[in-house]
């Protein structure tokens, strides 16, 4: 089975069931190595059908400051490129079935060295990769090699993004293609808009990859809402305010395990 096999699957199967995916999105090493991985891997237990680990960066342009602070957590806690490729390790000797998207930006791959990463990446069960700053025009960097190697490269777009654009978009695009809901950095409020709906439904006219949504879900009723018409929801910020704000309250390890997990439970079981 190819890595790509595990995400087409779980898409198939939600539709199947009719059901609208839950992917959510934890920054790797926040607030610690330890910690986020207790969260990690009870996240399918939570009803999260897709996870999206973000590999810390020191400079996140594309994210609010909520993930922000979590690269910044997770940095001063020595989190780097290959610890969060052992933590995806460590996951994948329990769980080999919740498929595990990597998130984050390309500098860190760079540094890393793009085919050490692929190479890794490969042998441990990554089944797509988002990077959020290259653009499809450099498609033969990083997108192309990954894509070669059988695993998902997937693409970003928003609602600023023209046909044109998204076609050039959707060219070397698989696994799903992640909708923005709003123009601007992550975490901004969602604004209900029927203008949503229809810009999804424009947007299945010109490929046939399922489409999740992201960027500002805070509560049951965004979650609902956007359900109707995309393929999968995707939750970050709210779930990493969670973690920010169990630290602020001095809470235990235990304790702000619990804590975001009883939140990500509350939104994912609103679509079950």
């Amino acid at each position: 089975m190819h890595h790509q096999d595990l995400l087409n699957k779980k898409f198939e199967e939600l539709k199947k069931a009719g059901k609208c995916g839950f992917i959510s999105f934890i920054t790797a090493g926040d607030p610690d190595f330890k910690t986020s991985y207790e969260i990690l891997e009870k996240l399918p237990n939570s009803g999260v059908d897709i996870i999206e680990l973000g590999m810390p960066f020191s400079d996140p342009m594309a994210d609010g400051p909520v993930i922000q602070k979590a690269n910044d957590r997770a940095l001063k806690n020595k989190m780097n490129l290959k610890k969060t490729l052992d933590l995806v390790k460590k996951f994948r000797k329990k769980n080999k079935v919740t498929p595990l998207i990597l998130m984050g930006y390309y500098n860190p791959i760079h540094m890393f060295g793009v085919k050490k990463f692929i190479n890794q990446i490969k042998k441990i069960g990554v089944n797509g990769v988002i990077v959020v700053d290259l653009p499809p025009e450099e498609d033969n960097e990083l997108c192309i090699p990954i894509i070669n190697n059988k695993i998902h490269f997937i693409k970003l777009a928003t609602p600023t993004t023209n046909k044109d654009r998204f076609k050039k978009i959707i060219k070397n695009s698989s696994g799903f293609i992640y909708y923005v809901s709003i123009t601007g950095i992550t975490g901004a409020n969602y604004k209900s808009n029927t203008k949503l709906e229809t810009e999804i439904k424009n947007l299945k006219k010109l490929t046939k990859l399922p489409i999740a949504v992201g960027f500002g879900i805070k509560s049951r009723k965004d979650v609902n809402k956007l359900s109707k018409n995309a393929d999968a929801v995707v939750v970050g910020s709210s779930i990493i305010k969670r973690v920010e704000d169990a630290q602020k309250k001095k809470y235990n390890k235990r304790k702000l395990v619990n804590y975001v997990l009883s939140y990500i439970k509350n939104l994912s079981f609103s679509l079950k």
